[in-house]
């Protein structure tokens, strides 16, 4: 067995395994004794599924002793998002409402996963519904690089886990950020596929028309295989489309020579300094690499960044209207506000978000046609503290400048790759993010892919 097995890369352990230079159970039974050596103090896992995960691995092991190899994934433990269903095994979404809750039936997105040979360790934890806070009964994950630093929301404990070393990969969702925020706070590589890349059957809804279910692993690489498993059309979701999957491995080592990355240097000037730059070094390594930077200005934000939080009340409030305000008792605070503004929102109102969501998504598409990428920042303020956070409160001001680089390709659906790009002062990671034309997945993996072979940002590892 290698040295700190956990910290090797998904594709490299999938690789491992297939040569038999190790076996699914010895790095499945690895990763359990450190989930059960830390989880204790991170609180990444609403569910470790131990039983499960040493059956999987031992049948991935016998079906490769036979000579049958089901990809890069075969035999690699992983965990997925708690608003994922699993047969039988608690499916809580962060919510205490939920929590005795065992579905009888799989996720299509977890089915895919075992599909391909994957090891499931559990189920990781999340704040209530997948929105903007945990709730007051459910410990909060741990940020591993300093214990009162931000972990993001929503897919807090997904960010966690792989950061530390407690799965190869694991599944997010992201609605207006919660595939990138935890990224960025943790140091580790998120992708948001577009919209409709990754069927949503049997997965909690926070606002449907722009929930995004992808990838969060320590490189591009490895969301690649990740994303190759998910992806694809589903019969039980129609808003899942039947664009053909490509090969996301296949071509990944091609660069980024002559690629357009755009950067409006007027969207980012909000930005604070740490921002501002890892976003500089970021573009001086990309051209390094032979991209071409090509200023452009994106459409305004400003006003859909704003609507965002209301389009997502009312989808959340229809989420739960089974729930809630039958049972608003058993509802944290953050998310009983939001279900109540949603519920008074009037048709009218809607209406113009829709039409002004349309609106930009059109103005996007339009400025992509003249760029490949584009290069945001993943937040406007680098490592935020819990104690920030709260003393910022639910300020509308505060809201909008955390959403202004993620909830419009929220509303746009387009794909993002966030990538580690430096660290502040106090060692806490900072990202950025590349953004791609819709169903183009595979130019946003190779830029990401190839920016992370001219940088070690990502084999930086917390001091757990």
């Amino acid at each position: 067995m290698v040295s700190n097995p956990w910290y090797m890369g998904l594709v490299e352990a999938g690789r491992a395994i297939a040569a038999r230079k190790l076996s699914s159970v010895e790095l499945t039974t690895a990763m359990l004794e450190r989930i059960a050596a830390l989880d204790t103090t991170l609180h990444a896992y609403a569910t470790v599924t131990a039983d499960q995960a040493l059956a999987q691995a031992k049948a991935a092991d016998a079906e490769l002793a036979g000579g049958r190899s089901r990809g890069p994934l075969h035999g690699v433990p992983i965990a997925v998002k708690d608003l994922c269903y699993t047969k039988g095994i608690p499916t809580g979404a962060g919510m205490a409402i939920h929590r005795d809750f065992r579905p009888d039936h799989d996720a299509t997105v977890v089915v895919k996963l075992a599909e391909a040979g994957a090891v499931s360790l559990g189920k990781l934890q999340l704040t209530e519904g997948a929105f903007g806070a945990h709730h007051p009964e459910i410990t909060r994950p741990v940020n591993p690089w300093l214990a009162d630093a931000w972990t993001g929301v929503s897919s807090s404990g997904s960010g966690v886990a792989t950061a530390a070393g407690l799965c190869f990969g694991s599944l997010g969702s992201d609605t207006g950020g919660s595939i990138r925020f935890p990224s960025t706070a943790n140091g580790i590589t998120g992708l948001k596929p577009t919209w409709g890349r990754v069927s949503r059957f049997a997965v909690f809804e926070l606002a449907g028309s722009m929930d995004h279910i992808g990838p969060m692993t320590r490189s591009a690489i490895d969301a690649a295989a990740m994303l190759g498993a998910i992806a694809g059309a589903d019969p039980n979701d129609p808003t899942a489309t039947r664009e053909p999957v490509p090969d996301y491995l296949q071509g990944i080592d091609g660069g980024i020579s002559g690629v357009r990355i755009g950067l409006d240097r007027a969207l980012i000037a909000s930005a604070d300094a740490d921002v501002q730059r890892v976003i500089g070094e970021a573009e001086r390594v990309l051209t390094s690499l032979g991209a071409r930077i090509v200023p452009v200005t994106v459409p305004s934000v400003d006003r859909v960044v704003a609507e965002w939080s209301t389009l997502c009340a009312v989808e959340a409030a229809a989420a739960h209207e089974a729930t809630f305000p039958s049972r608003a008792e058993r509802y944290g605070p953050v998310l009983r506000m939001l279900l109540e503004r949603g519920r008074s929102v009037d048709g009218l109102t809607i209406s113009k978000i829709w039409t002004e969501r349309q609106r930009f998504s059109g103005a996007l598409a339009n400025m992509m046609r003249d760029i490949d990428l584009l290069l945001v920042p993943a937040m406007n303020r680098a490592a935020l503290s819990w104690a920030t956070i709260e003393a910022a409160g639910r300020e509308p001001a505060e809201i909008a400048g955390r959403l202004r680089y993620t909830a419009p390709f929220d509303m746009s659906g387009s794909p993002t790759i966030t990538l580690p790009g430096g660290f502040t002062a106090a060692g806490l990671p900072v990202g950025f993010q590349l953004v791609g034309r819709h169903f183009d997945e595979t130019l946003v993996l190779r830029a990401g892919h190839a920016y992370q072979g001219a940088t070690d940002w990502h084999t930086r590892r917390p001091p757990v």
